[in-house]
C-alpha cells in the first residue's frame, strides 16, 4: 500500500470528465506524483454542476482506480456553483467558543438560502485594529450539493473523508507549486466546460472568489451551430486542430465572438473585486481547467487585461518518474488537474 492510513486521493468531478491525482508526501513538504488518471464523461452526465447519471460517474472512478492500481479508498473532493457561498465578513470580536455558537445566527444575514438547508464552515482570518471586529470568512454549501458528490463517491465504493471548494483546492495547488510572496495580485482562471472558477489572491492570500456560469462549452456549442459540424469535431476545431472543409476565416470570427463573451464576464467580476476590497489591480492571470488552452484565449486575455497570461503547472514543484508518467502527457494534463492536485495535498485529519 503507497499511502499510510491517514493519505487520500484527490477526486475533481468535473463537468466533462473525472480526474483523480495521488501523491505521496516526503521530506521537507515535498510531494511525489503517483497515481494520475483522467476518464472523459459523456455529455450530459454532469449539466450545470448537477450530476444527471450517477453511475456512469461511479463506473468512471473506478475505471482510474483499476487502470492506476489505487488502494486508498479515502478521497477528498471538491464542489463549486451556485450552491457555494464564499464571503468575507466582519463581525464583532468574540473568542472562537463564542463565535462557534453564533456563527449560524451570524452566517443568515450573509446566506441567500434558508440556513437549515445548508452546512456552514468558517474560520477567523484576523482582528481588524481599532474596529473592535474580527475578519471571518464563512462558507456555506446546500446540504443537496454534497450529498450529489458524496453519494457518487459511495456508489463507487470510496469514501468521502472531505469535500472542498474548487476555489480553495486551486488556491492550495497554486501556493504550493508558485510559492507566491510578495504584493503579487494573481488571478488564477480554472476554465471548465461549465463553470469557471475564479480566484484572485495577493501572494498566498486569498482576497476574492466567484463562480461564474460559463465555460468552455460556449466555444464548442458556438462552433456546432456556426459551422454546421459535430459536437466531436468542434471540440477538435476549439483545441486547434485542423477539420476537413472547416472555414478558418469563420472559425476565427466564431472563437473570437466567444472570448469576447467571457472577457465580458471577467471584466464584471475584477470590477466587482475592485469596488469592494482594497485593491485596485490584477498583475498576472494564470489559466487551468480544460478549457485553459482554447486557441487564442490566453492571447485575448492578455490583450483585453494588458498583463501576463500563463498556462498552470499542477507539477512545477511535484516530481514524478518519468518511466511511469510520460512527460508530454504530464504536460498535456497539467492544468486540467489543477483542482485535483490541490485536493491530493489534504489529508483525513484536515477540517471541512
Amino acid at each position: 500500500m503507497l499511502f499510510k492510513s491517514k493519505q487520500i486521493v484527490g477526486l475533481d468531478i468535473g463537468s466533462t470528465s473525472v480526474k483523480i491525482v495521488g501523491l505521496k508526501p516526503g521530506k521537507k513538504n515535498e510531494f511525489e506524483l503517483v497515481h494520475l488518471g483522467l476518464e472523459q464523461l459523456a455529455p450530459d452526465t454532469i449539466v450545470d454542476g448537477a450530476i444527471m447519471a450517477k453511475l456512469p460517474v461511479a463506473e468512471a472512478i473506478n475505471r482510474i482506480y483499476n487502470l492506476q492500481g489505487i488502494k486508498v479508498n479515502h478521497v477528498a473532493t471538491s464542489i463549486s456553483g451556485h450552491s457555494v457561498i464564499v464571503k468575507k465578513v466582519n463581525l464583532p470580536a468574540q473568542s472562537p467558543e463564542e463565535l462557534s455558537e453564533s456563527i449560524m445566527w451570524e452566517a443568515e444575514q450573509y446566506i441567500p438560502f434558508d440556513i437549515s438547508d445548508v452546512n456552514v464552515d468558517y474560520e477567523i482570518l484576523k482582528s481588524v485594529p481599532g474596529t473592535g471586529t474580527i475578519e471571518v470568512l464563512l462558507v456555506a454549501v446546500k446540504k443537496e450539493k454534497i450529498s450529489d458528490h458524496t453519494s457518487v463517491i459511495n456508489l463507487a465504493g470510496k469514501v468521502p473523508s472531505i469535500v472542498d471548494i474548487d476555489a480553495f483546492a486551486l488556491l492550495t495547488s497554486y501556493v504550493y507549486n508558485y510559492q507566491p510572496t510578495g504584493q503579487t495580485v494573481t488571478a488564477l482562471l480554472n476554465i471548465g466546460a461549465s463553470i469557471t472558477n475564479l480566484c484572485i489572491a495577493k501572494g498566498a492570500e486569498l482576497l476574492f472568489t466567484r463562480d461564474i456560469s460559463i465555460g468552455g462549452n460556449q466555444y464548442t456549442d458556438f462552433l456546432q451551430k456556426g459551422l454546421s459540424i459535430s459536437f466531436e469535431e468542434a471540440e477538435k476545431v476549439k483545441r486547434g486542430a485542423a477539420v476537413g472543409g472547416v472555414n478558418e476565416a469563420e472559425v476565427h470570427r466564431i472563437m473570437d465572438s466567444v472570448s469576447e463573451i467571457i472577457e465580458l464576464e471577467i471584466q464584471k467580476t475584477f470590477d466587482f473585486f475592485k469596488a469592494t476590497t482594497t485593491t485596485d489591480r490584477i498583475d498576472r492571470m494564470i489559466l487551468s481547467g480544460g478549457a485553459a488552452r482554447t486557441r487564442g484565449l490566453s492571447e485575448h486575455l492578455s490583450q483585453k487585461f494588458e498583463v501576463p497570461v500563463e498556462i498552470f503547472n499542477a507539477f512545477k514543484r511535484i516530481t514524478y518518474n518519468p518511466q511511469k508518467f510520460d512527460s508530454s502527457f504530464i504536460n498535456d494534463i497539467s492544468p486540467r488537474v489543477a483542482i485535483a492536485v490541490g485536493l491530493a495535498m489534504r489529508n483525513t485529519e484536515d477540517k471541512w
